[in-house]
């Protein structure tokens, strides 16, 4: 993870990660924080980012893949 922006997240990008950056997630770090406070529930993620930054269904799914996958293979 280390000091990746959060554009560089799956499903993210420029546009979604600027709406991330404007509610105060500049980094992936950031983003992850708030997986690890949902408890890694895809529901709970996927309803979070899409009130949050208005992430459609796919996006959604990515980032909480991408998220998921990384918790898997280093906690």
């Amino acid at each position: 993870m280390g000091d990746k922006s959060v554009k560089q997240l799956a499903g993210i990008g420029d546009t979604l990660g600027d709406r991330l950056i404007e509610k105060g997630y500049e980094k992936a770090y950031n983003v992850l924080g708030q997986f690890l406070l949902l408890n890694k529930d895809e529901e709970l993620f996927k309803d979070w980012i899409s009130e949050t930054i208005n992430a459609n269904a796919k996006q959604g799914r990515d980032c909480f893949n991408c998220l998921k996958t990384w918790c898997d293979n280093y906690l």
